[in-house]
């Protein structure tokens, strides 16, 4: 006899809607904090949304203190950012975190809250590929935590995982552990409203990454297949009023949404993800933000490995609102790439990363980076199929193509 296991865990609680941000020290007070440190980053801070959470705790004076603000958060979050934050949480006598920005942040926050409750000095020491740590290996993590994003695309306020850079390996690392995520995750389309709409957009295309990877996994179930094809859903219907109308509350409050369940689907089933894998490759290589690869590559990986989406496809089209028919699962998911492809286009992101001018000797040495990235022990990418999307998505003149 044979049985399928499938593994669910929904940690966070979730608080969804404008203005909810104003709930941050009534929340903070339930979960037992006193002293808070916040983390964000520079960009926030000149946008003026760190201001927008630290007045909370101005105008609403209580048992809560906010002891300090960490803004030494860079993109792609390294682990040196890691280790001096956690040294800040220690000086500042702080026992709880909030968390409020993009991924680099919220996964920051997380791997310092991991750090802490190691009782290590460096993360750099602890990380060197994937590390996943399950029940009962991994054990609660008493430090009150609160995540607030200001994009929609990680979903890192929900992840029970951590990307982190290591600068001395020059690699991203991954931590998974269903204790570091967020005891509440507040949604407020209000701190996205400022985003450009280039960061919405491919930050858009992160959440859509998030969903395709968790539909097609080997991992896949029931569980995980709804919360891809309905955020699926909602990021085809939202994600172009989000980027060229980046006012529309219900847009944005809609993205946030897609974007929590897409990581949601994308991190119980996390196994044959090879968008995310080559994008981790070009990230860390060429300083690609995370979610601009993902849009570039997403599709040419799609078309290029079949035989991952062939067996799902047809249901993955009709959320996206396209009518299969009677054609073939090929013929099917032809139709989901050039979609995906239009979608692209419509929101205004590139096909190729021609705006970074690749360097064809650096290229050459793509299918290396690729295969050793942490993610590409679960699902190892054949060379030939690289050197194709590498050569697709380059944006080299043809007489330059990146790997001959």
């Amino acid at each position: 006899m044979t049985t399928t296991l499938s593994r669910f865990g929904l940690r966070t609680e979730v608080y969804s809607g404008a203005g909810s941000r104003t709930l941050l020290p009534e929340l903070l007070q339930g979960l037992g904090a006193k002293r808070v440190v916040l983390f964000t980053d520079q960009g926030l801070n000149r946008a003026g949304l760190t201001e927008k959470i630290t007045e909370l705790f101005r105008l609403m004076p209580g048992p809560i203190q906010l002891v300090g603000v960490f803004d030494e958060i860079e993109q792609d979050a390294k682990g040196e950012n890691v280790n001096q934050a956690a040294r800040f949480v220690k000086e500042c006598n702080a026992d709880s975190l909030v968390s409020v920005g993009g991924g680099s942040v919220l996964d920051a926050c997380k791997a310092t809250k991991w750090l802490l409750h190691k009782q290590h000095d460096d993360v750099r020491d602890l990380l060197n590929g994937t590390t996943r740590e399950l029940w009962p290996q991994a054990q609660p993590i008493r430090i009150p935590h609160i995540a607030v994003p200001t994009t929609a695309g990680t979903g890192a306020e929900v992840s029970p995982m951590a990307v982190v850079y290591n600068e001395r390996l020059n690699i991203k690392t991954n931590l998974m552990n269903p204790f570091i995520v967020a005891d509440i995750a507040i949604l407020d389309p209000d701190l996205t409203v400022g985003l450009p709409p280039k960061i919405t957009a491919f930050t858009g295309f992160d959440a859509l990454t998030h969903a395709v990877e968790g539909y097609f996994s080997p991992r896949a179930n029931p569980m995980s297949d709804s919360f891809a094809l309905q955020s699926a859903r909602m990021i085809a219907e939202s994600l172009p009023t989000a980027v060229h109308k980046g006012t529309d509350l219900q847009a944005r409050s809609n993205m946030l949404m897609a974007s929590m369940m897409a990581i949601t689907s994308f991190g119980l089933t996390v196994s044959a993800i090879p968008v995310h894998n080559m994008a981790h490759a070009f990230g860390g290589k060429f300083g690609i933000p995370h979610g601009l690869a993902n849009a570039v590559l997403l599709p040419n990986v799609m078309e290029s490995l079949p035989g991952l989406y062939l067996q799902k496809v047809r249901s993955f089209a009709e959320v996206l609102g396209l009518v299969p028919g009677i054609q073939s699962p090929e013929e099917c998911l032809e139709q989901v790439v050039s979609y995906i492809r239009e979608l692209r286009d419509q929101v205004g992101l590139p096909s190729t990363f021609a705006e970074y001018q690749l360097d064809p000797a650096s290229l050459a040495h793509i299918v290396p980076l690729v295969q050793s990235d942490p993610t590409a022990m679960m699902f190892r990418i054949p060379a030939p199929v690289i050197t194709k999307v590498t050569n697709e998505v380059a944006g080299l003149p043809q007489e330059e193509e990146a790997i001959r």
